[in-house]
């Protein structure tokens, strides 16, 4: 049975199969309709809840009907009050072993679930909540399990740590729940929750839920869900009916300046998460925006759970108003006061886009998505409106004048506020003393204060006559053609005897002398050109550096490249010889690099495994190297004895051990050295093989 729900105020009756004895087929209007415990619409009322939303109310009566559930639902549309509110009523309070596990894909959403089930059990003495993940001490999370929990929220991969060690009992689980199982597939968990629905039993209620529901998740659903009761929420009229969705083109003007403007000019802005793809870019363009005078952090998978948890904190309580994230660490982040969501760099897919601007329009605010697109990736822009079932609105870039003009309305507003609430009388003596003492007019010491007050942040910005960046010409339009089998016919070509004799060629002009060339000497030198230092490091002496990912992970040369080149910001032109080996790998880099870049170095990761990078001690990437494979071009044979010449009057080079240069010369195998340039190398004549050969050897040659 599938129940397809609409988020508007007059959304259609459902009819909900018998749970606990009664069936509901009218509209379902507050949370007591739900036959939810007294001990929860307590708890609900202290926290504002007044009408369930669509999915609380399809959800929780299957849930307390103990039936399995398939919800499809974006973020923000009440989900985890879905399955929480029903999962508490049905606890058993004296028991103090795990009853409910919530799997989840981040440490945050662990947080914010966890916080959630907290809230709704506040007139439940007696009740555990426990999150459990990753880059927590395992110590305190032992403890904690030893002295008992109800409900356990936590991460894949530390829950079958727990598992493995047989420090998480679940033999008495009576309730599963899969939260963003779309999220745990695109980041590689999906294995790991099947590890774990194997070892729960079978007996459980599972509830899975989930803003897509891609074929792996289906396939999921089908073998360990029993009988499941599907709800879909239609996202045209969810999370997405609350958010404003528009995209400004990139064209000819830098990024940082775009974004700082629309931020200057937006209205009712609160705060804002700014999502970029790489952890670096989110430490690069937070600095970048406290530079500018805003109070802006990273948040990215490298930092401690520590500082992620201060970044959420001071964003809740409003000392910080912009976080810089990547799509991972911002996933479970729920801050109504987020008024804005920015797509610096455009997601890789669809569904990461969705969860994205979900972090807006939350608790029935209204909320702004703004994608900054390229010419190229226009085609994402349409799949986007496609998933999202709404028309995305360009904007165009705000003006400097139209900077300045917002700067000194928010002035004049700074001003009538202080006139409205302060205590002035004090400055209107300052003042009265400065007119008559220095005989200053109020015009003159208003506009000195004026200027002095506007310093660090100035009303006029620099630049403001200078031109604005050129529009983007609009794209013309291509005509339509007709397909293929509409067109009409193609004439019969007459035969080839048919055609009659071709006329003759008119005859060409002479054409016109051009004047003698220039001898080399008389052309003027060509001018030199300029210099230009790398955005990253400056050429300088190579070292080699050991890396602890090798053969056995199944890594290629040019993944260690992107690696080092994306995460790293190092030019690839710097990047020298790599030798791969079982274990470990050595690369060429310039000896020099800062402290801050071998940190960021140490902790990228390339299939998985973090790189670790160390300068190499002396013989490695060098021992137990593969035997260079013997050139065809080579005169000896195995064991030492000669070739027969070869036949034909080609004379034999034997001169050199080496074969002349090739443009077609296959990658080394496995072990031997790969060099991400080597193919533009070539030896001078006279130094090595294609040039002419030293009359040493050449002179050997023609004696034998």
């Amino acid at each position: 049975m599938v129940f397809s729900v609409v988020t508007d105020p007059s959304w259609a009756t459902l009819s909900f199969p018998a749970a606990r004895g009664y069936t509901m087929t009218e509209p379902i209007e507050s949370f007591a309709a739900l036959q939810l415990p007294p001990f929860l619409l307590s708890a609900l009322a202290d926290v504002g809840y007044e009408n369930p939303s669509p999915i609380q109310a399809a959800c929780i009566p299957l849930i307390l009907a103990d039936r399995d559930l398939l919800g499809e639902a974006q973020t923000g549309t009440g989900k985890t009050a879905a399955f929480a509110l029903p999962l508490l009523a049905k606890l058993d309070l004296k028991n103090k072993t795990p009853q409910v596990l919530v799997l989840t894909p981040t440490r945050e959403l662990a947080i914010q679930v966890a916080e959630a089930f907290q809230k709704y059990a506040h007139h439940m003495p007696g009740f555990h909540v426990l999150p459990v993940y990753g880059g927590q001490s395992m110590v305190i999370q032992l403890r904690a399990l030893s002295r008992g929990a109800h409900v356990i929220v936590g991460t894949p991969g530390r829950i079958m740590d727990h598992l493995e060690r047989k420090s998480l009992n679940l033999e008495n689980l009576k309730s599963l729940v899969l939260d963003e199982a779309d999220e745990m597939l695109r980041m590689g968990f999906i294995d790991d929750v099947e590890w774990i629905l194997e070892h729960l039993p079978a007996t459980r209620q599972t509830a899975l839920f989930s803003a897509t529901m891609p074929d792996p998740i289906r396939r999921i659903a089908q073998r360990y869900l029993r009988e499941p009761q599907e709800v879909k929420i239609r996202s045209a009229t969810t999370t997405v009916a609350a958010i404003r969705q528009r995209y400004w083109k990139v064209a000819g003007a830098d990024k940082l300046e775009a974004l700082t403007r629309m931020l200057e000019v937006e209205e009712d802005f609160e705060a804002a998460i700014i999502f970029v793809r790489t952890k670096i870019a989110t430490v690069d363009l937070a600095d970048k925006l406290e530079a500018r005078g805003y109070e802006a952090a990273a948040l990215n998978g490298d930092m401690t759970q520590g500082l992620r948890e201060q970044v959420i904190e001071r964003l809740k309580s409003g000392s910080l108003d912009i976080v810089v994230a990547t799509d991972v660490a911002a996933r479970g982040i729920d801050v109504p006061r987020i008024s804005h969501v920015i797509n610096y760099d455009v997601p890789y897919d669809t569904e990461a886009y969705v969860h994205r601007i979900g972090r807006t329009g939350r608790a029935g605010r209204t909320g702004v998505a703004i994608l900054f697109i390229a010419p190229r990736e226009m085609r994402m822009l349409k799949a986007i409106e496609t998933a999202t079932r709404a028309r995305i609105e360009p904007i165009a870039l705000p003006t400097r004048g139209e900077v300045a003009e917002k700067r000194v309305s928010q002035f004049k507003q700074q001003i009538l506020d202080v006139l409205a609430e302060e205590n002035l009388d004090f400055f209107y003596e300052v003042v009265r003393r400065m007119e008559s003492e220095d005989n200053l007019g109020a015009r003159q010491i208003s506009a000195a204060l004026a200027f002095l007050a506007q310093r660090e942040r100035p009303l006029r910005p620099e630049g403001l006559d200078a031109p604005e960046y050129p529009a983007a010409p609009p794209r013309p339009e291509r005509p339509a053609y007709p397909a293929r089998d509409e067109r009409p016919a193609r004439a019969e070509r007459p035969a080839y005897a048919e055609r009659g004799e071709r006329p003759e060629r008119v005859e060409r002009t002479e054409r016109a002398e051009r004047p003698a060339q220039t001898e080399w000497s008389e052309r003027p030198p060509r001018a030199e050109r300029p210099y230009r230092e790398p955005r990253a490091l400056a050429p300088g002496p190579l070292a080699r550096y050991r890396i602890e990912v090798g053969r056995n992970q199944g890594v290629l040369p040019k993944e260690i490249v992107g690696a080092i080149a994306n995460e790293g910001g190092i030019d690839g032109k710097l990047i020298g010889q790599i030798n791969l080996f079982d274990d470990y790998s050595t690369v060429e880099l310039p000896s020099a690099l800062p402290p801050d870049l071998m940190d960021i170095l140490r902790r990228t990761r390339v299939r998985q495994v973090p790189l670790r990078i160390r300068l190499a001690e002396a013989g490695e990437g060098d021992a137990h190297r593969p035997p260079r494979p013997k050139s065809p071009w080579s005169d000896k044979g195995e064991g030492g004895e000669k070739r027969p010449p070869y036949g034909g009057d080609r004379p034999r080079q034997e001169w050199s051990a080496k074969p002349p240069y090739r443009s077609d010369k296959k990658p080394a195998p496995h072990g031997h050295s790969h060099s991400p340039h080597a193919h533009t190398e070539r030896k001078a004549p006279g130094k090595g093989y294609g040039g002419k050969p030293p009359a040493k050897s050449y002179a050997k040659s023609k004696k034998d």
